[in-house]
Parts: C-alpha cells; structure tokens; sequence
C-alpha cells in the first residue's frame, strides 16, 4: 500500500465519522464538507424516506425544524471496497438512538469523489437494517 492511498483510506474514514458530528451538532453550513453540491442522498427505504437531490435541498430539509433524525449518530464497520483516483466505494453501518431512546441501524452504501477539496460522498443510499 502506497502513502497516498494511506492517506486516502484514512481521509475517508474521517469523512464517513465527521457525518454523525455534523448531524448531530445540527450543522447544516458545513454539509459541504461531507457531500457533492450534486449529492444523491436515498433514504427511500424509511418509512417517511424519499431520494434528495442536491446539497441546497438536502441542507435546506434537514434544518427544517422537526426533522426526524436521530439525536445520535454513530459510524462503524467501514469497508472501502473500491478505491481508486478519485472514485471509492465504501459500506459502512449506523448506529442512531432516536428522541425516544430507540435503537436503529443502519447500512450506508455510498460513491465519493475526490476534488481539490478533497474526499466528498456523492451518492448515499441508507438502508435500515430490520429484523429478519
């Protein structure tokens, strides 16, 4: 393994954990440091879920006051299965704690891109992990 994809894997460990600080923290300005401005956000698979298109709108609803996300974010089990130039493919699990103290998981499957401002997801898909 070359020191540049060192520092790429670990890039992209920092951005899939610097999500939850953002979310939780509630800070919305600096979704720029986590998404594409043309990110693809798919939380379709929720209940009340849909696909969001842009980093405006995401923004935008998720300051929306009531927004249901959880009041704890946490990730893990982050596997980089592709990795290339300026492209990887990374599964990662959630762990969120709802309002009322109710435990989720979730499993995200994303694209990033690199740009000069370094790794940003591109593409989300979140699929909430039920019983089987």
């Amino acid at each position: 393994m070359t020191i540049d994809e060192m520092e790429d894997r670990f890039a992209i460990h920092e951005l899939i954990a610097l999500y939850g600080h953002l979310i939780d923290e509630g800070e919305w300005h600096r979704l720029g440091e986590l998404f594409t401005d043309d990110i693809v956000f798919d939380t379709s698979a929720f209940e009340h879920g849909e696909i969001t298109e842009g980093l405006a709108r995401l923004a935008a609803d998720w300051a929306t006051p009531g927004w249901p996300h959880p009041v704890a974010h946490h990730a893990t089990n982050i596997v980089i299965r592709t990795l290339e130039l300026d492209r990887a493919e990374v599964l990662s699990k959630g762990i969120g704690v709802g309002r009322k103290g109710r435990v989720g998981s979730v499993t995200y499957r994303d694209t990033l891109v690199k740009s000069a401002a370094g790794w940003r997801i591109k593409h989300r898909v979140a699929q909430l992990q039920s019983g089987r």
